[in-house]
């Protein structure tokens, strides 16, 4: 459509706006769980059984929240982001897991797995240049 042809040149605002509303979100829903103390994160990190690792929950709990409030902040910024975008989706992978291993079904990990495959993408496509991280 003619009305949307020209948008391609504000591909960096698009990023901008991605960064910033899954940055946020990330922020909003970590917090918490970096603020829940080694009882939530040994619950947290006990997900980690779904992909094979069943030592040091409260480790892998703890390290997964840092990843997703951390991770937020550098999102929104653009720093470090395509190694934020792959804890992201590392941690996401792990989270799909848990809710199929639940028995969720795929409804429970579609969230999940929608996001790790937006940070799998924004993995090579970069932050933009309205980032820290510009080139």
């Amino acid at each position: 459509m003619a009305y949307f042809s020209k948008l391609n040149q504000y591909k960096d605002a698009g990023l901008l706006i991605i960064r910033v509303g899954l940055g946020a979100m990330f922020i909003y829903h970590g917090y918490p769980k970096l603020m829940a103390g080694t009882e939530g994160w040994a619950g947290l990190g006990a997900s980690t059984k779904y992909v094979g690792i069943n030592f040091a929950p409260v480790f892998w709990g703890f390290l997964a929240a840092l990843v997703e409030t951390l991770g937020g902040f550098l999102l929104v910024i653009g720093l470090a982001f395509r190694p934020v975008c792959l804890l992201l989706v590392i941690n996401l992978v792990v989270a799909a897991a848990m809710h199929l291993g639940k028995g969720d079904g795929l409804q429970g990990a579609a969230h999940a797995i929608e996001d790790a495959v937006m940070f799998a993408g924004l993995l090579f496509i970069g932050p933009g240049k309205y980032s820290v991280d510009k080139r």
